[in-house]
């Protein structure tokens, strides 16, 4: 899997008070054949990310047609598992409508947070998302008591498949608490309603990993290929590759997934939360820079 960096798209930088700095998990969806919609989060001063877009040219995404000037899905009601932020997720075509599958962070005395899935819908293109319910369609469980976090959803067959990470505890690196998840697999009649203790542990951690996650799932010549990102005790902060036959058994394959550091610049540190996309013949894979997005987004 050969990758040609083309280079930063885009980074905010205190445009306003929502989007004062970060593009984290970008999120690509094909709006139109000239036109490819990036959602991802942006976050305002305190660190809380709201999810807007930037459209790019479909045949080449380094030209911006447009960014959001608000958000197309606010952080949520005080008290409500999304209260202080939201980040992607998936985004699925699902008859007139648009569905975007996101993550909702809570922040609690006794953790660093809580950090679990919600469903948001669009009837107008995708320019604006309302919540499908105010609480999580995947919330804690035994055994996944700090994170259930949806990060792909695929429709097959009529049954909605989905992957995402869970966690269940915390590393401390240096006296910082940083969360230990890995990856899940389980499987919804309607992409709503989810039944606990059916899900299966689909890629673990390896070696000095102590989290793994973020999981991106497309096919491709009938096998399932899914890219995440992972973290050693070392704090290197990676991507990743895996591939399977029937998308719950997977192989790991790192070492082709090619998309390395650059030698300065804005991903010299890191590289995370690829997501591939198809237009105008190509296949681009879109991704977060240093700090887990701090210095935004590129292909």
């Amino acid at each position: 899997m050969k990758f040609t960096k083309k280079g930063l798209i885009y980074n905010p930088v205190q445009l306003d008070e929502w989007r004062d700095n970060t593009f984290i998990t970008p999120t690509p969806y094909l709006l139109n054949e000239e036109v490819i919609r990036i959602y991802g989060g942006f976050r305002d001063k305190k660190g809380a990310s709201r999810i807007g877009y930037i459209d790019v040219d479909a045949a080449n995404p380094s030209s911006i047609i447009a960014v959001s000037d608000k958000p197309v899905l606010d952080i949520g009601e005080d008290g409500m598992f999304d209260d202080n932020g939201i980040i992607l997720g998936s985004v699925i075509n699902d008859g007139a409508a648009i569905r975007m599958y996101y993550v909702g962070f809570q922040l609690v005395a006794k953790a660093k947070f809580l950090a679990f899935s919600g469903l948001a819908q669009s009837t107008d293109g995708g320019n604006t998302f309302v919540r499908v319910r105010n609480t999580p369609i995947l919330d804690r469980f035994e055994n996944e008591k700090y994170i259930r976090a949806i990060h792909t959803v695929i429709k097959e067959n009529g049954i909605y498949r989905i992957w995402y990470s869970q966690g269940d505890g915390w590393q401390h690196i240096n006296g910082i608490p940083y969360p230990k998840y890995d990856i899940m697999y389980t499987e919804s009649e309607d992409g709503i309603n989810i039944t606990n203790g059916r899900s299966i542990r689909c890629v673990g951690n390896e070696g000095t990993e102590y989290r793994i996650g973020r999981p991106t799932v497309f096919k491709e010549d009938g096998i399932y290929k899914m890219f995440y990102t992972r973290d050693n005790l070392a704090k290197e902060y990676r991507a990743g590759y895996a591939e399977s036959a029937d998308g719950i058994h997977w192989t790991r394959k790192d070492n082709e997934f090619t998309l390395e550091l650059s030698a300065d610049g804005w991903d010299s540190d890191t590289v995370c939360y690829p997501v591939p996309i198809s237009a105008k013949g190509q296949t681009y894979v879109f991704y977060s820079g240093n700090g887990m997005g701090a210095t935004g987004v590129g292909y």
